[in-house]
């Protein structure tokens, strides 16, 4: 698909006439808009948007485009908002560059589409959210940045001038492109979660037109991406990895998330005949190794063109053209300075180093030529700017200063009148004069006004051309200075030409004189020559002579040479004897080192075999190590979705254990890779680690896994969510240690963050405990049991003082002491309880605390400890509220509904405390059983007071019966009546008070805290109490709806409820 704004040139040449083009063009492009912009579900077409596009080259600009927009019904469809940022997209990217500026005008209305759309729960409306601040986004960056284009396509040396040399700028501007690009991805992402949940593919118009869009998104993350590696790159040259280890991992996830793009965009057919998407590398670019950046590919996107173009090619080389002036002579002085002159002519070196001279002053020519030029070219590019910008500035000027004149004139006009008004209200008689004059004044006012206006607008057009005029003065001043300096700059480099030149020159007949100094030296070193050979001519007849005395000498010396010849041919034949003899034992030796070396070679290479081997069996110990550790966490891991393991649970102490030990494991895992690298022949140490942190990290997922079946669901998803990442990540660390390509890019320390995370979950699971220290557990402990003892006591005593009512009182005088007897013998027993309870804690503590004092093993068992304190809290409690409710009772201020709630609850809080004291005990214990007794019998003491109770109720009712006489039909059907009317009544307040009531143990069991999961010592038992903070008095226990007996009578269960241990 060609781009619009390479089919611009081409339609122009076609039309036949320019202003008839022009002239037809406006109505062309609003059909086009009309047709682009719809509320069709179908991608827009391709030739609506490329007429849109070609309208703001013609125009230069968008107002046409914006003065159809503007009257598009865009907050009545969000399919018409979908396509409008659809179309303004691609007319950003491939329209004029002043488009840009005008839609800077429109931001507030393209910000208030995407406000309301996204507002509104539609489909298409949260992607047209998206869209708008992805086109808002856009146009802040590129007016922010001229020097990017809207198409985003510039070069590296471009991109390298935008950056600069500054490091807070390359900073910024990183940041800024990453926000881009998380714009464009956050728009994919958004498309391709509503095609996913609408199931939509990309051959149905619904699916394609939300598609379409992307195809501008892709062209513009492949250029950012190219970028951001840029900028990323040459950051990391400057500032130390650590302060850039922010801006890694936001290009890391963006990394991931464009890739993953354009993976799932290459793999739909709409895009496959539309856009030829490039694919990303596998891993993102190491910007820790400054290598990498040889290794980057710039993505390119690549639009198939839709019809071939007809324009004939440039010729890449001018063919007519000759070779340039300076050509030829450059070719003639480089022939002449390698073989000499033709015919024997010399070039003096001067003419040389002139011609040299000349050629550099031609080339410094051209390339002030070229400055100027793009000089002027900046300079008219500016003028245009400053003036289209003077000319906005002007005209709000103006419409400033007119709104100004209009309101004073208002104002004075209204002024006028008022006192006019004024006037003709004071002279009644003179209305008529008054109104002559005011028609006058006005008639003046307006020739005024008119001559006012007119001075106005010729002093704007004067102050309009003198701003002109001084900019083009100081323009063409700064163009005339810069020429000057770069004659002054020319000059200069002339007149230090010319001093080179002279000073070569100078140099040269320096070294000509010293050539002639030297050449007179020589003559005279030959004249010297000549006369030795004289003399050696005069000293060669002496030499003749003794020449003959020395022939004679010769021949003594020959006879004596002869001989010494013949002892020498005598010990040369000796030599050969030896040096064959030599040469044979060479040989033999040369044999046996043969021998040697081969012994030596097939003995290298049977240890080459077996180091080999032993590197061979080595990784297979390792590969089978891995292998067994893999099953074994792969076992952990399936056990999180097996349902028999649903009823398995663990403590968050031994979950937090288990993750510690699993964490100390990971060094030496680490430890023993860097060793195995180093040394291949040696695996055991790995192997060890991997086997002890292959167990230890199953025994954490599987203990994770039972913690989560007791913890809240939040935090039971989240434990349960990290298991399964450890156990991904250890499974791929084996995965790379059992190939031996993979084993040096493994990475073990990857595996400690999960572990961390799931120590971390453990610790919060932990649950809260006292707000006192452990050490103070057991101290605590005995002086709740003894103030619940006091308590009692003194409960006791209080109910053996009270006397009966007097003579006088509603209750009978033998109802009352059997309350109160029934009441003593319920707090006997507590007491005996609380005795008994006593004494099997001291056996529990003595028999299980060992070598340890009484306070290590409170604080060891401190889950234990906490609930004995609560029951014992809850007994204390319970006895005070009877006996509170007991004298009540005998003074006539109470009910004896209080002493039946007391009862109940007094027997829950027994079974609280007898189910903590039994958590830890022998089953085989004599106190166990004598607790279990005293149990029973608070019970029946409980059900007695209930019994009492009620019998007391029953006695004191007033069982009279009804006097009828005297009542007739009518008033018996009335009170009847009333009767039945008070009975709904009650049944109503029952019906409100019980929901009440379940309300009132709903938030009972909020403030005390949800279930607590079981200690270590306790995994087996029955599970623990909530976890909760400390508070003034212990919570009433759960009690069961039980349905009344008809005869009003308990038996021995009645007293007992379930009740739960709770921690304070």
């Amino acid at each position: 698909m060609a781009t619009a704004v390479d089919s611009v040139p081409s339609v122009g040449a076609r039309t036949p006439g320019h202003g008839v083009a022009k002239k037809e063009q406006k109505p062309q492009e609003a059909i086009s808009i009309s047709k682009a912009i719809n509320s069709q579900e179908a991608p827009v077409k391709e030739k609506h948007a490329r007429r849109i596009i070609l309208g703001t080259h013609h125009e230069k600009g968008a107002f046409t485009f914006w003065s159809y927009a503007i009257g598009l019904p865009l907050p009545s469809s969000s399919i018409l908002s979908w396509k409008f940022c659809h179309v303004l997209h691609k007319v950003l990217r491939d329209g004029h560059p002043n488009v840009l500026h005008d839609c800077q005008r429109y931001r507030s209305n393209i910000r208030e589409i995407g406000d309301l759309w996204g507002h509104l729960h539609d489909r298409y409306g949260q992607l047209v959210n998206v869209y708008t601040k992805l086109l808002l986004t856009k146009i802040s960056f590129h007016l922010k940045h001229p020097q990017f284009p809207a198409s985003l396509e510039v070069t590296d040396e471009v991109l390298e001038k935008a950056a600069g040399t500054d490091v807070n700028n390359i900073f910024q501007l990183t940041v800024e492109m990453f926000d881009y690009m998380d714009c464009e991805l956050r728009l994919s992402e958004s498309v391709f979660r509503q095609l996913n949940t609408a199931i939509a593919v990309s051959q149905m118009s619904s699916g394609q037109c939300r598609l379409a869009p992307l195809i501008q998104v892709i062209q513009d993350c492949s250029h950012l991406y190219h970028y951001t590696v840029k900028l990323m790159f040459k950051l990391h040259s400057c500032l130390p990895a650590d302060t850039l280890q922010g801006h890694r991992d936001r290009f890391h996830e963006q990394f991931h998330s464009l890739r993953n793009f354009f993976r799932r965009a290459s793999d739909m057919l709409y895009f496959k005949r539309l856009i030829q998407i490039p694919r990303l590398p596998e891993g993102p670019p190491n910007f820790l190794r400054a290598s990498a950046l040889a290794e980057h590919i710039k993505p390119v996107v690549v639009i198939p063109e839709e019809a071939p173009e007809d324009e004939e090619p440039e010729n890449l080389i001018e063919i007519s053209a000759g070779p340039p002036a300076g050509e030829p002579a450059v070719v003639a002085d480089l022939f002449d300075q390698t073989f000499g002159p033709p015919n024997g002519s010399l070039k003096d070196d001067r003419d040389l180093q002139i011609e040299n001279l000349k050629r550099e002053v031609e080339l410094l020519r051209a390339e002030l030529e070229k400055i100027k030029l793009e000089a002027q070219r900046y300079i008219s590019q500016l003028k245009g700017q400053v003036n289209s910008l003077e000319a906005e500035l002007e005209e709000q000027r103006k419409q400033k200063q007119k709104a100004l004149v209009d309101n004073e004139q208002l104002r004075h006009e209204l002024a006028q009148l008022r006192a006019l008004q004024l006037e003709s209200s004071r002279n009644q008689g003179l209305r008529e004069e008054a109104e002559r004059k005011a028609s006058a004044t006005e008639a003046r006012y307006s020739k005024l006004k008119e001559k006012h206006s007119e001075l106005i607008n010729t002093h704007a057009e004067l102050l309009r051309k003198n701003a002109d005029t001084a900019k083009q003065l100081t323009v063409t001043q700064q163009s005339q200075e810069e020429v000057a300096r770069v004659k002054e700059q020319l000059a200069f480099q002339m007149e230090q030409v010319k001093r080179e030149s002279e000073m070569k020159l100078e140099e040269q007949s320096d070294q000509l004189e010293k050539l002639k100094r030297e050449l007179e030296a020589k003559t005279g070193e030959l004249a010297h020559a000549q006369e030795a050979l004289s003399r050696m001519e005069q000293g060669g007849s002496e030499l003749s002579s003794r020449l003959d005395t020395l022939s004679a000498e010769k021949d003594a010396l020959s006879g004596a040479m002869r001989q010494r010849e013949a002892d020498l041919l005598a010990a040369q034949s000796l030599v050969r004897e030896k040096e064959a003899a030599l040469s044979q034992e060479q040989l033999r030796g040369s044999q046996e080192r043969g021998e040697l070396q081969g012994r030596l070679a097939e003995k290298e290479s049977q240890e080459q075999g077996l180091r080999q081997r032993l590197l061979d069996e080595q990784f297979a110990m390792l590969r089978g190590a891995a292998a067994e550790a893999q099953g074994i966490l792969q076992d952990a891991v399936s056990k999180l979705d097996d349902p028999l393991h649903l009823r398995c649970t663990s403590s968050p102490d031994y979950l937090v254990s288990r993750a510690q030990a699993a964490l100390d494991t990971v060094s030496a895992l680490e430890k023993g890779h860097a060793q195995y690298l180093t040394s291949l022949a040696d695996a055991s140490s790995l192997v060890a680690a991997l086997t002890r942190f292959s167990h230890l990290a199953a025994d954490t997922i599987i203990n994770g896994g039972a913690t989560s079946h007791l913890a809240p669901t939040d935090p039971a998803d989240r434990l349960v969510d990290a298991c399964r990442e450890c156990g991904a990540r250890a499974l791929e660390l084996l995965g790379q240690l059992q190939d031996q390509q993979a084993l040096p890019r493994a990475q073990p320390g990857l595996v400690r963050t999960p572990l961390q995370g799931i120590l971390q979950l453990g610790e919060e699971l932990k649950p809260k405990s006292l707000d006192v220290r452990q050490e103070e557990l057991g101290a605590m402990v005995d002086k709740e049991m003894a103030a619940t003892s006091a308590a009692i006591e003194d409960a006791v005593r209080r109910i053996e003082s009270n006397q009966p009512a007097s003579p006088f009182s509603p209750t009978p005088p033998p109802l009352l002491p059997r309350i109160l007897n029934s009441c003593t013998e319920l707090m006997k027993a507590i007491r005996l309880l609380v005795m008994t309870s006593t004494s099997l804690q001291k056996e529990i503590v003595d028999s299980g605390r060992g070598a340890a004092t009484q306070q290590e093993f409170y604080a060891k068992n401190s889950r234990w400890t906490e609930g004995l304190i609560s029951a014992s809290k809850a007994v204390g409690w319970g006895a005070t509220q009877l006996v509170e409710s007991a004298d009540k009772v005998v003074l006539h201020k109470g009910k004896y509904e209080e002493l039946i709630v007391c009862s109940h609850e007094i027997a829950a809080s027994t079974a609280q405390l007898v189910a903590a004291s039994k958590v830890k005990a022998n089953k085989h214990s004599p106190h166990l059983s004598h607790l279990q007794e005293c149990s029973r019998t608070v019970n029946e003491r409980a059900a007695n007071v209930v019994a009492s109770t009620k019998s007391g109720q029953e006695q004191i009712e007033d069982r009279d019966t009804m006097d009828f006489s005297g009542m007739s039909l009518i008033k018996l059907k009335k009170q009847e009546m009333e009767i039945q009317v008070r009975v709904l009544e009650l049944e109503k307040t029952l019906e409100v008070e019980r929901m009440r009531l379940g309300e009132l143990r709903k938030q009972h069991y909020v403030l005390a805290g949800v279930m607590g999961t079981p200690s270590e010592e306790d995994t087996n038992r029955p599970s623990a109490a909530p976890r909760s903070g400390a508070s003034k008095k212990p919570p009433l226990a759960q009690k069961p709806t039980v349905a009344p007996r008809q005869d009003h009578q308990l038996d021995k269960k009645d007293g007992v409820y379930s009740a739960q241990l709770m921690n304070y």
